[in-house]
């Protein structure tokens, strides 16, 4: 089993793990109230669901970096990345029940001094953050048009994109200039983990 250390490719305290570890099985405890992850993917959570989103934490591009998570909705990865990374990171979920889930989670796993939801589209969250992730939440180009507000120059999107990466890269450069790389994921030799930077719409100055 792939640990924590192995995927965030840094020290991980015992203390951190255990919070994770109580995500997890907070996580596997509410997932039918509000179908947060499928059934059919409980019995693998450890893989499926937490070293997928700790594994993100590699591409951080420097310690203490803040985070934002769009459609955060289980906490997938933005807790996981959160109770990780020195950081502040904002999780942004437009569905209320989600919020309130995700809220209840960052309250009983301690995390309240660097983690904090919003509970809004995209396009409402405010501020400028060095990393912005999302999972499975819109394609490419779609999601840099919903998340070039919350940038800086030095700002790094690291989305994991499965087996659509480089189809959704190609289609996304019709319209954006960026620097791209294609990384390998560690929990599907298939899927992929896109990072990128410089980003720009084509045609604006």
């Amino acid at each position: 089993m792939t640990t924590l250390e192995e995927a965030a490719n840094r020290s991980v305290s015992r203390e951190t793990s255990d919070v994770i570890g109580s995500f997890a099985q907070f996580l596997s405890d509410e997932a039918g109230k509000q179908n947060l992850v499928a059934s059919s993917t409980l019995s693998s959570m450890w893989e499926r669901h937490i070293v997928d989103s700790a594994q993100l934490v590699r591409f951080e591009p420097n310690e203490g970096a803040s985070w934002v998570d769009i459609g955060s909705g289980a906490g997938l990865p933005g807790i996981v990345i959160g109770a990780i990374v020195a950081g502040q990171v904002l999780l942004v979920e437009p569905r209320r029940l989600r919020a309130e889930f995700l809220d209840d989670a960052v309250g009983r796993l301690g995390l309240a001094d660097r983690v904090r939801v919003l509970c809004a589209k995209a396009e409402r969250a405010r501020g400028r953050f060095d990393v912005i992730t999302a999972r499975a939440v819109a394609s490419l180009d779609k999601l840099l048009s919903m998340t070039l507000h919350l940038a800086h120059s030095g700002t790094v999107w690291v989305l994991p994109k499965g087996r659509s990466a480089k189809s959704e890269l190609e289609e996304a450069r019709r319209n954006w200039q960026c620097d791209a790389r294609i990384e390998v994921s560690m929990t599907d030799p298939d899927a992929a983990i896109l990072v990128i930077r410089n980003v720009s719409a084509k045609g604006r100055a």
